[in-house]
């Protein structure tokens, strides 16, 4: 066992509907590790503080979750590349000298996702097409630039601010109407709905996936459900489909990896622990 009390967590407000304690703990458990991560509902006018006295109270770090997220890049030392790009922070590092340092592991841990169910997929292979302009877009969108994707179709329902997010990342990203959004699957290699519809409680996500290549993989960042109406569509059509949840294990390695000292694994029993907390 490693004998060191280390203490993280996750901020947000609220904090009731995060799954990150359950990943984490399962980790520490896993890997024998004395240490604890605990969710603290944080509000706005309380983040400030509660971020300048991490390394006062013995945290080694903290995941940052809504409506944090933007507002912490301006209260951290230094923040890495992947925070800078994609404009918000998700992860908290307190150095040894007591600095913070923010991180951004919402790409990192899409790209494993993919990588994990389709180990051949290269961002270089063809067309992406990515639904959506928010957060998660944001994310995939600064990864697959990154890994070198050679064309990006970004479709949104408000393309002001689809238009917007093309302009800032100057990369291969052109823009089209979200009527547009059946039409430009054509000769896709990758469709990504980053956008809430198709989640639980939200409308449902209408496309036309006839004109999508059989052989394209087809990934849902909503987990809730699991299956969502697009990813059971893509299986109808003859497509490899990702789900949602494995982005979430995935981006939950590198902090643990930082806090606790031990380089994490996602495996079929950490996915089966967490599809039955969500269940539960």
């Amino acid at each position: 066992m490693i004998n060191k009390n280390l203490k993280a967590g996750v901020i947000g407000w609220p904090i009731d509907h995060s799954l990150s304690p359950y990943v984490h703990r399962f980790w520490l458990k896993e890997y024998s590790i004395q240490g604890e991560y605990v969710p603290l509902a944080v509000d706005s006018k309380n983040l400030e503080g509660f971020l300048g006295g991490l390394s006062d109270n013995g945290w080694r770090g903290i995941n940052v979750t809504l409506p944090h997220k933007r507002a912490a890049m301006e209260m951290v030392d230094d923040l890495d590349s992947s925070a800078r790009r994609m404009g918000a922070v998700n992860t908290i590092i307190v150095n040894k000298d007591g600095s913070l340092r923010g991180a951004n592991t919402d790409g990192y841990g899409f790209l494993k996702n993919l990588k994990h169910y389709e180990p051949s997929w290269s961002a270089s292979n063809g067309p992406v097409v990515v639904l959506g302009a928010g957060g998660a877009a944001r994310a995939v969108l600064a990864v697959l630039i990154e890994s070198g994707a050679l064309e990006i179709r970004l479709v949104n329902r408000n393309q002001t601010r689809a238009e917007d997010l093309a302009n800032e990342f100057n990369g291969p990203i052109k823009v089209y109407s979200w009527s547009d959004r059946s039409t430009i699957l054509s000769e896709a290699r990758l469709l990504v709905n980053t956008t809430s519809l198709g989640m639980t409680g939200q409308a449902p996500l209408q496309i036309d996936l006839k004109n999508l290549p059989e052989d394209a993989l087809v990934n849902d960042v909503v987990y809730t459900p699991i299956e969502t109406a697009l990813l059971r569509k893509a299986k109808q059509h003859g497509n490899k489909t990702v789900d949602g949840l494995g982005m979430l294990l995935h981006q939950a390695c590198f902090g643990f990896a930082a806090w606790f000292g031990v380089d994490p694994k996602v495996s079929s029993t950490l996915r089966a622990h967490i599809l039955n907390v969500m269940e539960n």
